[in-house]
This record gives structure tokens, sequence and C-alpha cells, in this order.
């Protein structure tokens, strides 16, 4: 289902003296949250007056934070950014958590954990067995946010009762 909020990061340090604070970022590359104007932390909206990559993670500027005592007040919070201001057609793991999934019309069980490995990702699936499925379109028919159904394609080897 569609998240009001995604967690992007979190703010693991202050950077100069002017407020900034540095986001190791959760998303698939910092550069998706250029362009982005306003996120929560703990709760608290924030606009975002400025967004810039260094290497993996982002500077931000934070409207309100000024100071680097501001800023180091935030250090260790998550950043959420509202999912209205991401792409609408990336889906996030985050989303993917409790989702049914179905193979061949029946329903196998809830999406449970989302697995990251450098190939690509797994998706953990327990019902009745446990399912290890690879997140790639060769096994991953359709994914329904709206609906919270993701429909995938099963070989042998992929259910726990088959080892």
């Amino acid at each position: 289902m569609k998240l009001p909020f995604i967690e992007a990061g979190e703010i693991v340090t202050t950077h100069g003296v002017r407020g900034e604070v540095k986001l190791l970022t959760w998303l698939d590359a910092p550069e998706d949250l250029l362009g982005v104007k306003r996120c929560r932390i703990g709760g608290v909206d924030y606009k975002m007056e400025s967004v810039r990559v260094q290497k993996t993670c982002n500077l931000i500027k934070l409207s309100g934070v000024d100071t680097m005592e501001d800023a180091q007040k935030l250090r260790g919070k998550t950043l959420e950014v509202y999912r209205e201001d991401l792409d609408p057609n990336t889906i996030f793991a985050a989303e993917l958590i409790g989702m049914e999934v179905f193979a061949d019309g029946r329903n196998i069980g809830k999406l449970t954990e989302v697995l990251d490995y450098p190939g690509n990702a797994v998706y953990v699936v327990e019902g009745q067995e446990e399912y290890l499925i690879p997140a790639v379109k060769a096994f991953v028919l359709s994914t329904d946010l709206e609906q919270n159904r993701m429909e995938v394609r099963l070989l042998e080897g992929m259910g726990s009762h088959e080892n």
C-alpha cells in the first residue's frame, strides 16, 4: 500500500556552521532527493531550502535550522519525505511489506521482508510455507499498491518446503 511518508535516510552529522545536515540516504541514490522541497523529522515538518549530493550522501539545509547546534539536535534522526513528492511510478520496499502475494491465482502468503543483495532484491513471502522470490521481472509479474496485491511466478526450489 502507498505510504504517506517514505523514510529517506538518517541524519548522521552536521556540515559546516550554518545548520546543514548530512543525510545517509536509504533511497536508491542520493539524486532521488534533488528537487524535493519538504520533509519530516520526528513528526515535525521542515522546508528543504537546499539539497545537494556529496558522494553517497545528501547535504541538506532545512528552514529554521541555522546553526551547527540546531543541526546537532537532529543527528541520529530519520528524515521522511512525503510520498506524493516522489516519482509516482517508483515502488519503495517499505510499501511492499504486508502485501498479499499470489501465484497461479492462489494466495501464497504475505511479503514480510525485502532482502537487498548486490544483484537484485529478494522478497520473503510467508504463508503456509516460506518463499524466497527474486525481485526481477521474470518472477514478479505485477505489483498493485492500491489493491495491496502482487502476482508472482514460482519455480521449483523457491519454497522452503522444497529443500
